[in-house]
This record gives C-alpha cells, structure tokens and sequence, in this order.
C-alpha cells in the first residue's frame, strides 16, 4: 500500500496513533531519527501498539538512510509550507508521505529536496498554523486510499 515516513517525530501518542492507522489501512511505517521518545515509551504502546507489532515500524538512523530504502518510489512530502493541496495530486499504490515533527516540521533541507508537484499541503483557514501531526496522517492517507479504491479493504 503506501508508506508512512516520520522525521523526527517528538511526541508519543502522535506516533502510535500513526502506528494504528498504518495498521489499519495497509500502510508501512517508517521513523527517521533522532526520535522524541523511546519506542518502549509507555504513551506510544498505549496508543497504537495493540494494532501492530513494534517490528513493523521500520527505523532509520538518519534521512539518507531513509531515502536511499525507498528509493525509486514517488515520494511526497507533506508540509504547510507548499503550495499545491492534497487533492491536486493522482495517487497511486506505493507512494510514499513525508511528515516533519510536530513542533518545527520539515526542516527546508529536507523540504527543498522535493520539487514542488511532489510537495502538497492540506488546506486550512488563513491564520491557523497546523494540524495535529496524527490528523494529517490520516487526511493523507484516506484520500491517497480514496483515489486507489480503497484497494485492499474489505
């Protein structure tokens, strides 16, 4: 299905409330270090871990680690700061979304890597700043499902 990339996530029940979705949706999760927590953190497993088993959470220990795993796949990244909305872009089954962290999201590095039809944002009213980090997630990932038919659903 789609992969799921966090950079850097910080907060616990962010991640393991992605953890669950991933699991429910037929996604593959991948964190990219440092991460805000341990992944034995009480507030993560609460949150998502009786949905999936720790092992499917695919570790990086840095974004070109990442990057080079996923290699020769679409990737989009997900961010306030790009122009085109979710709902402009033809999905297709193995893409891969890019989030930031919760606090400061992707740094302009990693952002500026991406050509701007593979950065997409989620419209929002002017003056708010950002969604729920667990919310975007799903937003994403429902209307990259949406577009390929709900594929693998039951």
């Amino acid at each position: 299905m789609f992969e799921i990339v966090l950079f850097e996530p910080e907060i616990p029940p962010n991640t393991g409330n992605i953890l669950r979705l991933a699991a429910n949706t037929g996604c593959r999760l991948h964190l990219v270090k440092p991460l805000g927590f341990r992944l034995s953190d009480r507030a993560l497993k609460r949150s998502g871990l009786d949905y999936g088993d720790i092992e499917n959470i695919i570790v990086h220990d840095d974004w070109s680690t990442c990057t080079a795993h996923l290699n020769g796949r679409r990737i989009y990244a997900v961010s306030t700061r790009s122009e085109q909305h979710h709902t402009m872009c033809h999905f297709e089954i193995n893409d891969v979304f890019v989030f930031g962290p919760e606090t400061r999201g992707l740094p302009s590095e990693v952002l500026n890597a991406f050509t701007p039809q593979q950065r997409i944002r989620l419209p929002m009213v002017e003056g708010s700043r950002s969604l729920n980090l667990a919310n975007a997630v799903a937003i994403t990932i429902y209307e990259a499902w949406r577009q390929v038919d709900f594929a693998g659903s039951a």
